[in-house]
């Protein structure tokens, strides 16, 4: 927890954070679902625990935690960040629909990305968190630029959404977007390529300037564009 809290109050406020993720784990029992664990695995999404509890099922979870919370935003906060710590595919999920995406900083965020285990993790961060921080282009135009496949694509995640909501970049951030993703177009990654291309259509729905300049520099590295 951030800030001072006496030692007897803190090891207090401790025990009721691990009370409630011993609680939320049990509730993953019910969600259970073996056909999507399996077909997972198959897929090669291998996590240290895997219950195949389902996207909706998460997020009607995460709802109801963050209604019975609203009036204890750093527990939020704190439960998040235990949640992250679970080497188990649905606690980490959850943490990334509950982190206040205004509270987190940019350094817990490095973490997380540095800790993503999966794909699935990382979209889901993604699409959950990442694109609603207050510092999510940022984070996400040095992400393009890591060596790692995952970084990568969260980075074009992220932008993607951002140029959704009418997110214009600027010059640069113009010549460093095009300048990653014609990298990553030409990459072995399949889920690298199928996020960079997704990212340059959004990029071009900002209007006619930004699909010409994505037509023609797709065109100079032999993809066909829109």
């Amino acid at each position: 927890m951030r800030g001072g809290l006496p030692a007897a109050k803190r090891n207090g406020y401790m025990t009721d954070i691990n009370d409630k993720i011993k609680e939320i784990k049990r509730s993953f029992r019910q969600m259970m679902d073996g056909a999507v664990a399996q077909s997972m695995r198959e897929k090669g999404l291998g996590y240290h625990l895997n219950w195949g509890a389902t996207l909706p099922r998460l997020r009607e979870m995460a709802d109801e935690i963050k209604s019975q919370l609203q009036s204890q935003p750093h527990y939020q906060y704190d439960l998040a960040i235990a949640l992250w710590k679970e080497n188990i595919r649905e606690c980490k999920i959850l943490a990334t629909m509950l982190m206040p995406a205004d509270e987190v900083l940019p350094e817990v965020i490095d973490i997380w990305m540095e800790q993503t285990p999966t794909l699935e993790i990382a979209e889901q961060a993604a699409f959950n968190l990442y694109q609603q921080l207050p510092f999510a282009a940022e984070v996400a135009y040095r992400w393009l630029a890591s060596p790692d496949a995952l970084p990568q694509i969260c980075g074009y995640h992220v932008l993607s959404r951002l140029f959704m909501r009418g997110q214009e970049p600027n010059e640069r951030g113009i010549n460093e977007f095009v300048d990653q993703a014609l990298a990553a177009l030409q990459s072995s990654e399949p889920a690298l390529q199928k996020a960079a291309m997704q990212s340059l259509v959004h990029f071009a729905e900002l209007g006619l300037v930004y699909q010409r300049i994505a037509r023609s520099a797709t065109k100079s590295v032999g993809f066909d564009f829109l």
